[in-house]
């Protein structure tokens, strides 16, 4: 018989999401036993909702529970790395929500920790699962799509004064940036899934929308190690909002859907050179199974690498990808001028990306 994992959650924020999307759709595989957060009426709303029996306020006491398998970190992004370290000390299985670290040198701490850990830790990338996104993958990886070209990955959201009325969003200390940090950051994550690691990064980075200390407004231009250019953009004063990658290579240009919040999800437009390569690529695709779309996918996939006793289907190497080009950004922005990747000990924004 296969396992069934208990959970505990820390956060009841997004971490309804991470039941509703992830855990109950998997209920064979996964059984949410413990709810964690400070805030009694969310905390017993969630609860309630899912019917879960446990509901505490002390993290400190979910990690000392014996029988909890999965701790999944919901918190606001600066005590992350403070309750991933906790978890995979006390034994664990880790999940947590990006950032996943504060830095690049926490980052580093956590890999270290990692690797003697007894659990594996999982970052939440969700926006890689979906028809769309793994039928492009698949035909990349395939060696079909042959070389690539350009992209351009848009996340044009909204985001106004009622949302940074709150505590902790907004304010460097405690989001540990802007919208690249919380809203850009999944879909420059599918881009790089699907077009491979950067090398070099010039950009531009402005607070233009709201009166936040943190960025809602940026540019950057990408030099992939393949030889590719990508052109990102990411705003918060858009008046429709919309996410959308478009990858053009040697045979085939690959179009996401337009949903903000889900743009991995099919159907993607998928544009062949011509027939022949248009034929191959359903061939391809004839057989393969439908992917769970977010947490559904991830939840799913993060299941199966549990019981192979494999890594993770995303990696704390696939998070230091993300938090490099964000510190590339901010640094490029800061001293006008192309940055190079990738950022480790003893560059400026290895021990910190903030100001």
């Amino acid at each position: 018989m296969t396992k069934r994992y208990k959970v505990g959650i820390i956060g009841c924020g997004i971490g309804r999401s991470h039941i509703s999307e992830g855990y109950a759709m998997h209920p064979d595989k996964y059984e949410v036993a413990v709810l964690c957060d400070l805030d009694a009426v969310r905390l017993n709303a969630v609860a309630d909702e899912f019917s879960v029996p446990c509901r505490i306020t002390s993290s400190d006491e979910l990690m000392e529970m014996p029988d909890i398998d999965i701790i999944d970190i919901c918190t606001p992004p600066a005590i992350h790395t403070k309750l991933i370290l906790h978890a995979l000390a006390a034994g664990k299985h880790v999940v947590c929500e990006k950032p996943l670290t504060g830095s690049l040198a926490e980052l580093d701490e956590v890999v270290s920790a990692e690797q003697t850990a007894k659990g594996m830790l999982m970052p939440i990338y969700q926006y890689r699962y979906g028809d769309g996104v793994q039928q492009a993958r698949r035909i990349i990886e395939s060696g079909l799509a042959g070389k690539p070209y350009v992209a351009t990955a848009e996340t044009l959201w909204k985001r106004d004064a009622a949302y940074y009325d709150n505590p902790w969003r907004g304010r460097w200390a405690t989001e540990l940036g802007g919208v690249l940090m919380t809203h850009a950051i999944h879909l420059h994550d599918m881009m790089t899934y699907l077009m491979g690691p950067i090398d070099r990064v010039f950009a531009r980075a402005a607070t233009r929308v709201n009166s936040i200390e943190v960025e809602d407004c940026v540019s950057a231009s990408l030099l992939m190690k393949n030889g590719a250019l990508v052109s990102l953009t990411a705003t918060l004063g858009s008046q429709e909002e919309i996410s959308r990658l478009r990858l053009a290579f040697e045979n085939v240009t690959f179009e996401s859907n337009h949903a903000a919040y889900s743009p991995g999800d099919g159907p993607w437009r998928i544009i062949p050179a011509n027939e022949e390569i248009g034929n191959k690529i359903d061939a391809l695709l004839s057989d393969m199974p439908t992917v769970g779309r977010r947490f559904n996918g991830q939840m799913e996939a993060f299941y199966h690498t549990l019981e192979k006793g494999e890594k993770p289907p995303v990696t704390t190497s696939d998070a230091r990808g993300s938090l490099e080009l964000v510190a590339a950004i901010y640094h490029s922005n800061d001293i006008n001028a192309d940055v190079a990747l990738p950022i480790t000990k003893g560059h400026p924004k290895y021990i910190s990306w903030r100001p």
